[in-house]
């Protein structure tokens, strides 16, 4: 069983003492954010066939990773780094220390540990196409040389997540718009180009609508990736949770309205206050994160 931890929360930034307490207990427990009852997950042993973190901020994680390296299985981390202004970011660190920390994990853990999340990418006032292809090439120049994929796709605006960018659009005072199809495949183009003059390979994550030549689809869960880091096959079907998903099958271990990055845009989070109250209310010595359920 390959594990995320996790698409749904920032455990590396936030849960880190409560990852390496179950670590050394060797499982953990999951509430089903879709109802039914709680899952465990094993987190060592021969059921675990490696990891796959997602993080904007990996810092207070590290000393967790040293430890699973010399336990032994696989782990790659994905590291989302977008640059966007506070607006869209309330809580997010400087994307020069990510940069940082993702060279650091590099040079720990091989280049091939370290997949960089451009992701997801908004259109607005603040964050024009243009933008994005200037943040894009400096982030990639600064990247290059240290992980071999970037991983993209353009925002998902679900019944909440507008909800949140019309209320941080009229606090801040900017516009945001869904772009046509068209558009978006021109900047994924100029994204791949440059992504390539760095010796990256841009793919999209769950859009295949929007393919156009150069950009390949994401597998985020990527048993592949995981048996280049292990040295050994690790066989995983495809098992995707949404069309056009090409990930291995994995279990994630996370819990929605957990992270208070205070991104606008998330999929995973009502609102920031209900993420802070998760947050101070955590107890580090449970089983599972405490688990809020899916919401449109």
């Amino acid at each position: 069983m390959i594990v995320s931890a996790s698409y749904r929360t920032d455990i590396p930034a936030f849960y880190a003492d409560w990852f390496r307490r179950r670590l050394r207990a060797g499982w953990c427990r999951v509430a089903n954010p879709y109802g039914g009852p709680d899952y465990r997950v094993p987190l060592a042993g021969p059921d675990l066939d490696g990891f796959v973190f997602w993080t904007r901020n990996v810092a207070p994680f590290r000393p967790v990773l040293a430890e699973i390296r010399r336990a032994g299985p696989p782990f790659a981390v994905h590291y989302t780094i977008t640059g966007y202004p506070t607006a869209l970011e309330r809580a997010v660190g400087d994307a020069g220390r990510a940069v940082g920390h993702c060279r650091l994990l590099s040079r720990e853990f091989g280049a091939r540990s370290v997949v960089w999340r451009y992701d997801p990418i908004l259109i607005s006032d603040l964050t024009p196409a243009d933008w994005h292809r200037r943040m894009f090439r400096d982030l990639a120049a600064r990247l290059s040389g240290h992980c071999d994929e970037v991983v993209t796709s353009f925002a998902q605006i679900y019944r909440k997540t507008r909800r949140n960018l019309d209320r941080a659009a009229g606090r801040n005072g900017f516009a945001w718009r869904d772009p046509e199809p068209e558009d978006k495949r021109r900047l994924l183009a100029d994204l791949a180009e440059i992504a390539a003059g760095r010796g990256m390979a841009l793919t999209l994550c769950s859009q295949p609508e929007l393919a156009v030549d150069g950009v390949a689809a994401s597998r985020c869960i990527d048993a592949a990736r995981l048996s280049d880091l292990a040295g050994r096959p690790i066989r995983s079907r495809t098992r995707g949770n949404r069309p056009g998903c090409l990930c291995s099958e994995s279990r994630d271990i996370g819990a929605y309205d957990t992270c208070p990055h205070g991104c606008v845009y998330c999929y995973a989070v009502r609102d920031r206050a209900t993420a802070v109250r998760a947050v101070k209310a955590h107890d580090p010595g449970a089983p599972g994160l405490k688990a809020g359920k899916t919401v449109s």
